[in-house]
């Protein structure tokens, strides 16, 4: 019996506590349970009453049934929450819709050109393959952070030794630095954890190191380090490269935001943004810093639990 009380009070802390609008419905839409943000924003939502229209056809929600009761969980967003969320999407929306069409342009005029007398239709082929290969990544960065934001993809469940996996990134990584004349190094507290899957610091480091290797110029210089600091740990992606303009540094982490030397470059925009949504997600916070011909320093925070 202490055990299920313990149950009831852990599911009702997990519902009040909740930043959302989430309430509880009977089988008769009357409400059982509601957050405490759902109690300041939704008129007339009293327990025992019967739920306001708007709640019970709300699109988002999940019946399940207990001690033979069916009930409703009911997640709603305030209206304001709501416009800037279709504000986004469109935009989102917008985004996707063009960056796929610049490679699809590409790969329409190399196969007309292809077709063209004396063309060399080998090298053409090869260089409309790469541009498939970017609308390929493309796609697959957009349905991981689209599974990321859905809460799909579980980012963590406990914590992971990051040092075997930051010695295996850069080994991986070596080849394609050395074709872009970029030197991958690593410096790890070797008992350094992230409260992160290993499949997701993997995410993390590859995008850091990927977006480095890609332009941070021949002749530069990566640093890979995880380090014990003062509260948490710390993992950081710093150059001594090209770097960024100063007003660029805050805006690396939006959607398919790229300098103009980026703009010159294959990427898909979306790598830097997925790295803040894991860790954010982790409970961590990241932020880019450097400058013209200073390089790029990337810092990823954990804070202990």
């Amino acid at each position: 019996m202490e055990e299920l009380r313990l149950e009831a009070r852990r599911g009702r802390a997990l519902v009040e506590e909740s930043r959302e609008i989430v309430v509880v419905l009977d089988q008769n839409k009357r409400v059982v349970a509601a957050s405490r943000r759902a109690r300041e924003l939704v008129t007339g939502l009293e327990e025992g009453a019967l739920a306001p229209a708007a709640l019970r056809e709300a699109p988002l929600s999940i019946s399940y049934e207990v001690d033979g009761r069916q009930e409703t969980i009911v997640y709603a967003r305030d209206s304001g929450d709501m416009a800037a969320y279709e504000e986004l999407r469109a935009g989102f929306t917008a985004a996707v819709s063009h960056e796929l069409r610049t490679p699809l342009a590409r790969v329409l005029a190399l196969l007309e050109t292809a077709t063209l007398p004396g063309s060399d239709v080998i090298e053409l082929v090869e260089q409309a393959q790469g541009e498939i290969d970017t609308i390929r990544e493309l796609i697959d960065d957009i349905l991981f952070l689209s599974e990321l934001e859905s809460g799909h993809e579980v980012v963590g469940l406990g914590t992971t030794p990051v040092f075997p996996i930051v010695v295996e990134i850069a080994e991986s990584l070596e080849e394609q630095a050395a074709r872009a004349g970029v030197t991958i190094e690593v410096e790890a507290d070797e008992d350094a954890e992230l409260p992160l899957r290993p499949r997701m610091i993997r995410v993390v480091i590859q995008n850091l190191a990927q977006n480095a290797v890609r332009y941070a110029g021949p002749g530069a210089r990566l640093l890979l380090s995880v380090r014990h600091e003062e509260g948490g740990v710390e993992l950081v992606a710093a150059d001594d490269g090209v770097g960024v303009a100063e007003q660029d540094a805050a805006r690396l982490f939006e959607r398919f935001y790229r300098t103009d030397r980026a703009r010159a470059s294959r990427g898909t925009g979306l790598g830097l943004a997925i790295v803040k949504h894991v860790v954010t997600s982790a409970g961590g916070y990241v932020e880019a810093s450097g400058a013209l011909g200073r390089g790029l320093t990337i810092r990823c925070f954990f804070p202990d639990v």
